[in-house]
């Protein structure tokens, strides 16, 4: 398995695959060169249309950086069942973004760890899927209410592709708060002590393969309280 873990893979109109950082040809060659299987695996598994319009949109941006699908599959709760068999079968798994502590959720319903174990194809994380892609996720709160609620849990378990914590759509602001907290300040930072989480913008992304991980990209470095620079636009740097 080859994975590529991404903030967003997609230009900012989503109508094509990003090309910087080379994601675009990296992905696009890693491929077999035949029409392919796609799978997409739902963040939201119970909202069907929902789900149906992004697999659409998505698969119209792959095929418009020049990769062809002879079908594009969408795991959800209609076919949860059929999960056993969509995985394996499938050339491209398409984990995409949404509500982190929910795809969790159904990630673990439908024991997806375990069906990628003899996966063999290519897999892309976006946004939420890469955050779950970790052997441990960490699912820095989002909605109202989650910052100040004693119950949510901010460490998952997760797929176990990669070790890396990863924050996506990163730009650099650090003053963002919720439910008056700054989220990284008061949350992130001190959730950091021991720990390391990487923080990368649109347009960047994890390489995992063959044990090799490698950030592609720009990207940050969050450890023990403190925040650095970890690698620049257009250059990468093994984790």
């Amino acid at each position: 398995m080859i994975c590529f873990l991404a903030s967003n893979p997609f230009l900012p109109d989503d109508s094509a695959l990003n090309p910087a950082n080379g994601f675009a040809y990296a992905w696009a060659a890693s491929l077999p060169k035949r029409p392919l299987r796609g799978l997409f695996v739902a963040s939201s598994p119970d909202e069907p249309d929902t789900n149906d319009f992004y697999a659409a949109r998505q698969r119209a941006a792959f095929e418009a950086s020049g990769v062809a699908f002879g079908c594009f599959d969408i795991l959800d709760r209609r076919n949860a069942a059929d999960a056993p068999a969509l995985v394996p079968s499938a050339d491209v798994i398409v984990l995409t973004g949404g509500h982190v502590p929910t795809q969790n959720r159904f990630f673990h319903e439908i024991g997806l760890k375990g069906l990628l174990a003899g996966f063999d194809g290519v897999l892309i994380g976006i946004s939420a899927g890469t955050m779950n892609a970790a052997a441990t996720v960490y699912a820095q709160p989002e909605l109202e209410g989650e910052a100040v609620d004693p119950n949510y849990r901010r460490f998952l378990p997760g797929l176990g592709l990669t070790g890396a914590m990863i924050i996506p759509h990163f730009d650099g602001n650090l003053d963002v708060t919720l439910d008056g907290l700054r989220v990284y300040a008061d949350i992130t930072f001190p959730d950091s002590m021991g720990r390391r989480f990487y923080l990368i913008p649109d347009g960047s992304y994890l390489r995992v393969e063959d044990g090799r991980e490698t950030l592609c990209g720009e990207a940050w470095l969050v450890e023990n309280g403190a925040i650095r620079p970890f690698c620049e636009a257009g250059k990468t740097a093994r984790l």
